[in-house]
């Protein structure tokens, strides 16, 4: 691929899987959390989180962004207050992650919680009557049954954070070996004469990387209709 590849172009490709890789990585615990707390819990309030975890969907990415620059910005109180504890987000490629991580969530939560809900309750509810903490009926009978769930969810959410531009543009720029991700790339190729050649080739990267997780996560989502029908 170096070789296909110039190394602006390498250093997008490779700074968007750093970035789609944490932004999974680091959202996961709490989607499955946000997960569970919809598909399984009842609390005032339920259908507003609902609201804000879907609400990266709805808005326009560069309101995200606006949004993630306007709290998260050097100037800003609580990019200012990270900023001492050593904690840098805007117009760095950590701010890249957060971005994409933001407008992944919706995607990894909906899968999840849908796997959770395929779950029989019943299944967890005979555990518990056996005397079974809480925390190992889940850990032993429920992530067992979801965990084609969790996965497809993180991988939903891994291609997502890959082709994220217009949050991402907003709140880190893009900047050349720093911010500068695979669709901000491919942006920026497009407005010089000439670079429609290398914008080309990075558009065959997303879309072999985003065929890959729609493939993946097909399969995935197979095996979880078979393995609870099964149950």
């Amino acid at each position: 691929m170096t070789g296909w590849l110039g190394p602006e172009e390498w250093a997008a490709v490779a700074l968007s899987l750093r970035v789609a890789f944490w932004a999974t990585l680091c959202t996961l615990p709490l989607g499955i959390l946000t997960a569970h707390a919809l598909a399984r819990w009842r609390f005032p309030g339920k259908h507003l989180l609902n609201g804000i975890v879907h609400l990266p969907l709805i808005l326009p990415p560069v309101v995200t962004g606006y949004l993630l620059l306007m709290t998260f910005g050097t100037r800003a109180p609580v990019g200012a207050a990270l900023q001492e504890l050593g904690i840098f987000l805007a117009f760095r490629w950590t701010g890249a992650a957060l971005a994409a991580g933001i407008m992944a969530f919706p995607l990894m939560v909906r899968a999840i919680r849908l796997s959770i809900e395929a779950v029989d309750p019943r299944l967890e509810q005979a555990a518990a009557t056996l005397g079974a903490p809480r925390a190992w009926v889940w850990a032993t009978i429920t992530l067992p049954l979801i965990l084609p769930g969790i996965l497809a969810g993180a991988i939903l959410a891994f291609a997502k954070a890959m082709g994220e531009f217009g949050a991402t543009i907003t709140f880190v720029s893009n900047i050349p070996g720093q911010t500068q991700t695979l669709p901000s790339a491919i942006y920026a190729f497009l407005q010089v004469p000439g670079g429609e050649s290398a914008a080309l080739r990075l558009v065959a990267v997303s879309v072999a990387v985003a065929m890959a997780a729609l493939i993946l996560s097909e399969v995935l989502a197979r095996r979880i209709a078979a393995r609870v029908g099964g149950a």
